[in-house]
């Protein structure tokens, strides 16, 4: 067996030499204007990028010139101008137009325009930066293209498109010449001819869109600037020029001229001169002007030591289109630590938007991710920033990173993802910096976001220790404390952080509750949190630096000094003295309570309901029930169950109490009913007032109610089944017919306005700007 191996071994290789030489190759066939298409058409999201894939390829073609001329001196004299220029030409009609871009870039040959323009998937930028990196250091520019794609982009709009190209003088050709590239989006082939106008460039390309039916909107100038604004306004660090024309009302010097040899100075009647000189004629010309769109630098590269705080602010208006100004901002350079440098620029809005708190899913949308200045996304997916964060205005600007084809998202979300954290760090430090540096400052942020920091403390799990530091409260001694400024008043011996919650009330009520009156007495400081995220945040962090949170309003509420000795036999003896009213109690109110006990948490009230340890206080019910209205929800059992967890604290030294037990006590010798069925009723009222003092629901209001209308009918000698008046007046009869029916000539404002009042009304855009009219 082992000699017959080899044999087979050599067999199977002549065979298959064999079949190879049988073998014959084939070309793929393929449409290729249908390849395009499909390409083009699959790639991007948004015909908009066409300008922004035109502009960038000038940009290319004016850094290629720049790094040629390092090394060879004729192909730029420094002086030239470097620009890229934009025009729109309209068909006569009116129904169709041209899209003219040129640049003063490297310019292409005949073989140049085919191999990057004729081959689909071609990228000139990386072959230059290929040779570049090989043979010069130099040449690393700030070349955006690497799949040689956006020129195709042209086809989103045009049906045509042209492109004139002449190469710069050069050791190698002396006198270049104009050539054009021409290809239609229908066609599988393309023309390359010398131009018939002969050399209208120095230098440069010129492509120009020949546009399709339904993107004649394109050719509108204030649409260009918009699209150049939004996707390129920093892109390019050289000029961009967009011509503009518009209507302007000028002297007519003709019309002077003919008014002048019309007048017979002999044969003017002297007497029927006029003295009012006559107004002169004007005409209306078309004025044209070429605009510069990018007049300021990236902001954001600058060194923040000198940028002014009025340029950071005109930034922000322009870019977020907001009037107001922004409360602070953030000017930074960062690294993702995996090697992708970046600047950033982060703005903190004066307000939060309207609908912020009404859509729990909205994520960032205004988070501008540019690469090498050129705008690519707002849209982060699965890793935008949380909801905490959503409102915040960001600049992102990347040295490098692994694009699409389409340069409209990332190959990998890595980058998003590290960028992401760096940006809340960095939110974050800029709100701690302004606390301890500004308090006023500070202060004005609290008002718009103080709501926020409860909720990213609530909701992001890294970084709620951070966000819980930013959050101030309302104490019952002092306003806008912070969670280390309580600890640093709190008492010798001091366990716990006391606060309580009510979402709704007023602090000034919650100052006055009966759970805090025994604590303020004794100048214990107490956090007041009256709105819906406040209990959210303690019961998230538990703890704040070793010291547990504790809810005044249930059982475990510990001084820090109750070893005292005296206390402890006070106390005890209290419990065995009113001992035969907690029983009575304790039989009377029945399941609406767990327990009955003695409390020294009280001074003044008689007597209050807390949840024990494990129940549901008044607010957490309160939240639960807003919860589950919203989400459609019942309670179940377990649910049920804990809001039963309540306990009747009876304050001895209250004197309701101690009469209670001197009722009781007499009971117990004289069974007398009525005495008995007063006390009851005096107890159903005590434990109903004492649930709605507790901020608890009574199990039945109209009883509730009814109970107290007896006892102050007692108390006012008045008989407690005297019946009111109920006679009242009957209704008109039925009466089917249905009413006029208003017109609209009839109707009427809900408001009178004064005659002498005037209205002055502007349109604005979908951005808020307001558009400009001239005829008006």
């Amino acid at each position: 067996m082992r000699l017959l191996q080899p044999a087979f071994v050599a067999l199977a290789t002549f065979c298959s030499a064999v079949l190879a030489q049988q073998a014959e190759k084939y070309e793929y066939q393929s449409d290729v204007a249908r390849l395009r298409r499909i390409v083009v058409d699959s790639l991007y999201s948004n015909r908009d990028v066409f300008l922004r894939e035109l502009i960038s390829n000038a940009n290319d073609a004016i850094e290629k010139l720049r790094l040629t001329a390092l090394t060879e001196k004729t192909v730029w004299d420094g002086a030239a101008p470097l620009n890229i220029t934009i025009k729109t030409e309209k068909d006569e009609d009116g129904k169709g137009g041209r899209i003219i871009i040129t640049d003063t870039g490297i310019g292409m040959n005949p073989e140049e325009l085919t191999k990057n323009l004729g081959t689909l998937a071609r990228s000139g930028t990386s072959e230059f930066l290929a040779k570049a990196e090989s043979e010069d250091a130099t040449g690393s520019g700030n070349l955006i293209g690497a799949f040689g794609l956006g020129f195709y982009s042209s086809f989103l709009v045009a049906d045509r498109v042209q492109v004139a190209s002449r190469p710069p003088v050069s050791s190698k050709d002396s006198n270049p010449s104009q050539y054009v590239f021409s290809s239609s989006s229908d066609d599988a082939t393309f023309e390359i001819y010398p131009d018939p106008r002969g050399n209208t460039l120095d230098f440069g390309t010129e492509v120009t869109l020949f546009l399709k039916d339904d993107a004649a909107s394109y050719l509108d100038a204030s649409g260009l600037t918009k699209l150049v604004n939004t996707h390129s306004s920093f892109s390019s660090a050289f000029p961009i020029y967009l011509w503009t024309e518009k209507e302007e009302q000028i002297l007519d010097e003709d019309a002077e001229e003919t008014t002048k040899e019309a007048v017979d100075d002999e044969e003017a009647a002297i007497e029927e001169v006029d003295e009012s000189p006559e107004p002169p004629k004007m005409k209306t010309v078309t004025v044209g002007n070429w605009e510069h769109l990018n007049s300021q630098p990236p902001l954001w590269m600058r060194d923040p030591k000198e940028v002014s705080e009025e340029e950071y602010n005109l930034l922000y208006k322009a870019t977020f289109k907001d009037l107001q100004e922004p409360l602070a901002h953030h000017h930074f350079t960062g690294d993702t630590g995996s090697g992708v440098s970046f600047r950033a620029l982060i703005y903190v809005p004066s307000k939060l938007d309207e609908t912020y708190f009404n859509d729990p899913l909205a994520s960032a949308k205004d988070i501008r991710l540019l690469v090498k200045h050129v705008f690519i996304t707002s849209d982060f997916g699965e890793h935008a920033l949380p909801k905490w964060a959503s409102w915040v205005k960001v600049i992102i600007d990347a040295d490098d990173l692994p694009l699409n084809v389409s340069r409209e998202t990332l190959q990998s979300g890595t980058f998003l993802k590290q960028v992401r954290q760096i940006v809340l760090k960095r939110i974050i430090q800029l709100f701690s910096r302004i606390a301890e540096e500004d308090e006023e400052k500070f202060a004005e942020i609290q008002k718009v976001y103080g709501t926020v920091f409860k909720l990213g403390a609530s909701e992001d799990a890294k970084n709620k220790e951070k966000l819980a530091g930013l959050t101030r409260f309302t104490t019952n001694q002092r306003k806008d404390v912070s969670f280390d400024q309580y600890l640093e008043n709190k008492k010798e011996g001091q366990k716990q952080i006391f606060y309580l919650a009510d979402m709704g009330k007023a602090v000034e009520d919650l100052a006055q509750s009966v759970f805090v009156e025994k604590l303020h007495a004794r100048g214990y400081e107490v956090l007041l949190m009256n709105e819906p995220l406040d209990e959210i945040v303690a019961q998230t962090l538990r703890t704040w630096k070793g010291v547990t949170f504790q809810d005044v309003a249930k059982s475990g509420l510990k001084f820090g000094d109750e070893d005292n000795e005296e206390d402890k036999q006070s106390l005890k003896q209290l419990k065995t003295e009113f001992t035969p009213l907690v029983e009575w109690l304790k039989q009377e109110v029945g399941d609406a309570v767990r327990d009955v006990v003695v409390s020294d948490r009280l001074v003044t009230s008689p007597c209050a309901v807390v949840a024990d340890s494990m129940g549901f206080t008044a607010n957490v019910q309160k939240l639960m029930s807003a919860t589950n209205r919203a989400a459609g929800a019942q309670n179940d059992f377990m649910t049920e169950f804990m809001k039963k967890q309540k306990v009747l604290e009876i304050n001895p030294r209250a004197p309701l109490i101690q009469g209670m037990l001197r009722r009781v006590d007499q009971l117990s010798e004289d069974k007398d009913e009525d005495a008995e069925a007063e006390l009851k009723e005096v107890a159903s009222i005590l434990l109903d007032g004492a649930l709605v003092r507790s901020g608890f629901e009574v199990p039945n209001s109209n009883l509730f109610l009814t109970r107290v209308d007896r006892v102050l009918r007692r108390s006012l000698g008045v008989s407690e089944t005297a019946a009111a008046d109920s006679t009242v007046k009957p209704a008109p009869p039925v009466d089917p017919k249905l009413p006029d029916v208003v017109t609209g000539g009839d109707e009427k404002m809900f408001f009178q306005v004064p005659d002498d009042i005037e209205f002055e009304m502007e349109e604005i855009d979908e951005d808020g700007n307001v558009i400009a009219h001239d005829e008006l």
